[in-house]
């Protein structure tokens, strides 16, 4: 009897610029079940938003697809470069059929970074090589079912928090979802504010315009209002029937209105009328006020683990915002007129991948 024949694997980069190749990966991520950040699709229209580069690895065996890794190569002057899995989003790195492939694409990826002279690569994913350094307990996820019909998802939600949104409700608000101009510029006016009252620099709108554009309706806005204008708003994409509030916030007066209470709820109601089934309220930092808001909706924490690699005698980057080094810059930025900071922002945040 033959012995099975054992086909050598093959591992290369990706040409974002060959359409049917590209195609090629995208059914794989869906026919594998993968996130929307290891979407090439992710990696492309954010690369594009923020001026930064696409890549990705694949490994074949004749001809079939075994394995992607997408990749964005994020340079900031402030910050290093770094090859990022997946670049400016919650999740990413390697997506493989066969365990394998995890040694193979790890290699892969340190030949491409040394290549491109990158002393780190970050997966926001556990999937890596043993030797690979975890990351574990900064972050946690939070996700669960949608309920049946409007009135059984507001009693889905805890007492406390419900009582939130029905306050909200009984505001002068009202809300609106869209993809067109004033969609955007409502949603960048009162982000761009809400990361001010937090220290933080914007990102780019250029971003949020690339993945508007690129997903189609599987990104939209939902916008409330108040008599004075948007006073919250949030980015959502939708991927495999779950809807995530990616990019979100309100202004000061949002709180007393309970506007931001009123988005979620609202936003999953929205997401059942488009089909979805499932409301992923992403990630946030263990301990923190988004971790405990979250908490008191009724999601439980999925703890997060990633992994890192860092070329021999170089430092890893240091982009938590939480750490000691940045609170002097973090309230210096917060005082900082909001002119000033939307016109700086955009270049240091594109760096943060």
């Amino acid at each position: 009897m033959n012995a099975p024949v054992r086909l050598a694997a093959a591992v290369r980069s990706v040409d974002f610029n060959d359409r049917t190749e590209i195609a090629r990966v995208e059914s794989f991520v869906a026919d594998r079940e993968g996130s929307v950040f290891q979407r090439p699709l992710w990696v492309e229209t954010t690369a594009e938003g923020t001026r930064n580069t696409p890549f990705g690895l694949v490994v074949e065996r004749g001809g079939a697809l075994d394995a992607w890794l997408p990749l964005t190569l994020v340079h900031s002057p402030l910050f290093g470069r770094a090859f990022v899995s997946s670049g400016f989003g919650v999740g990413g790195g390697m997506l493989v059929s066969r365990e394998a492939d995890i040694e193979v694409l790890g290699a892969a990826a340190i030949e491409l970074a040394e290549r491109h002279n990158v002393a780190t690569i970050e997966l926001r994913d556990a999937t890596a090589p043993g030797e690979w350094k975890s990351i574990e307990g900064k972050h946690a996820n939070f996700s669960r079912e949608l309920a049946a019909d409007d009135e059984a998802q507001l009693l889905a939600i805890p007492r406390k928090a419900r009582a939130e949104v029905r306050k909200g409700m009984a505001n002068p608000l009202t809300v609106s979802v869209g993809r067109d101009e004033a969609d955007r510029a409502a949603h960048y006016a009162v982000f761009s504010r809400s990361v001010h009252n937090l220290g933080t620099p914007v990102f780019p709108r250029s971003l949020f315009d690339a993945v508007l554009d690129g997903f189609g309706p599987d990104a939209d806005i939902l916008t409330v209002h108040a008599e004075t204008g948007p006073v919250a708003s949030v980015l959502s994409l939708y991927h495999a029937g779950t809807v995530m509030p990616f990019w979100g916030g309100g202004t000061f007066a949002a709180r007393g209105l309970r506007a931001n209470e009123r988005m979620y709820y609202e936003l999953m109601l929205h997401a059942r009328r488009k089909g979805c089934s499932r409301f992923d309220f992403g990630r946030s930092k263990t301990g923190s006020g988004p971790f405990a808001f979250k908490k008191n909706w009724g999601f439980e924490p999925e703890p997060l683990t990633y992994r890192s690699w860092s070329a021999p005698g170089s430092a890893e980057r240091n982009i938590d915002p939480n750490d000691a080094s940045y609170s002097t810059k973090i309230e210096l930025w917060k005082r900082m007129p909001l002119s000033l900071a939307n016109a700086f922002g955009p270049h240091i945040a594109r760096g943060l991948g």
